[in-house]
């Protein structure tokens, strides 16, 4: 799976135009798709302090990320990006109409950002799937 990734660098890519585009769209583009309405967000899990829908997309997206580049180089820079897009993304939402800027949405992105951070320093550390 991590070759898979790694080669096809072109998912990572797709699927982050993909989240800046669901996330600069004036409304909710899920819910428009959804149910007909922009003014309604689908809701994957209730909410628990920190936004569920966020932390899951920022999760799967740094997933794939750090599955897609592996170099020392590349994972500081795609940590950075991550997380400065976790953060530029909810602030956008204070300019764009039927978005508003949520403390929950924002500290759900950071969340699945650092979720996926930890996990991968723990491999890296006990080299669990090294042979």
């Amino acid at each position: 799976m991590k070759k898979f990734f790694f080669n096809n660098k072109i998912i990572f890519y797709l699927i982050n135009s993909i989240l800046i585009i669901i996330y600069l769209f004036p409304g909710s583009l899920p819910g428009l798709l959804i149910y007909g309405d922009k003014n309604i967000q689908p809701q994957i899990t209730s909410d628990f302090m920190i936004s569920s829908n966020h932390f899951y997309v920022f999760f799967l997206i740094s997933t794939i990320g750090f599955l897609s580049f592996i170099e020392l180089r590349q994972i500081k820079v795609l940590t950075i990006y991550l997380i400065l897009l976790s953060i530029v993304l909810e602030i956008f939402h204070l300019i764009i109409p039927l978005r508003s800027f949520e403390w929950p949405d924002l500290f759900g992105n950071l969340f699945g950002v650092c979720v996926v951070i930890l996990i991968k320093n723990l491999i890296n550390k006990y080299e669990i799937f090294k042979k």
